[in-house]
């Protein structure tokens, strides 16, 4: 009889764990990387508050505008950031992952595959400063190099500045080079 209540409470024990415990699953996943997806989630929210100056460059040519964008105007603006996560099941020993000072730092390891090149963060008193990421894609007939990186103002602990750049190469067609820059200002 004491063998099966032993059973029964480790039984227990092992499905709250499983679920969640008490938490109703609220408890932190544990991620193998910096958790990209989420911190943006974050990241993003009270962004439509700021006024943005956008520089386009699209092959050299360039304007200049003023917006206000909505969260998901935001989320579509920063889409390369969500899109590069590389907490996936199959990335999951892809990548080497080193502290150096204040950075975070996630690189690809040469016999992997994945397009997130690398994966910079700079963490200062537990909290992000600047993110940066490399991605680069290729076949036979196509290479892209994007180049992405942001801010984070230590006044408003929101993104400060953002840079997004692109560069596009069609077989037999010249390459296509478009860069975004934003600037915030909150009032």
């Amino acid at each position: 009889m004491k063998y099966n209540i032993s059973f029964i409470v480790l039984l227990f024990v092992f499905l709250t764990a499983c679920s969640g415990g008490g938490n109703n699953g609220n408890s932190l996943e544990v991620l193998p990387y910096f958790d990209l997806k989420g911190y943006m989630e974050e990241a993003i929210k009270g962004l439509e508050a700021a006024d943005v100056t956008k520089i386009s460059r699209i092959n050299g040519e360039e304007s200049q505008v003023e917006v206000k964008l909505t969260e998901e105007e935001w989320r579509e603006e920063l889409d390369v950031f969500f899109e590069s996560d590389i907490n996936k099941p199959s990335l999951i020993t892809a990548y080497d992952t080193e502290v150096k000072n204040e950075y975070l730092i996630h690189n690809l390891l040469p016999d992997a595959k994945g397009e997130v090149k690398n994966i910079t963060v700079s963490i200062i008193d537990d909290k992000v400063h600047l993110l940066t990421l490399k991605i680069a894609k290729e076949n036979i007939f196509y290479s892209s190099v994007t180049n992405a990186e942001f801010y984070i103002s230590k006044a408003t602990e929101k993104i400060d500045h953002y840079t997004i750049e692109t560069t596009q190469k069609i077989w037999f067609l010249k390459p296509n080079n478009i860069k975004i820059m934003g600037a915030l200002r909150f009032k």
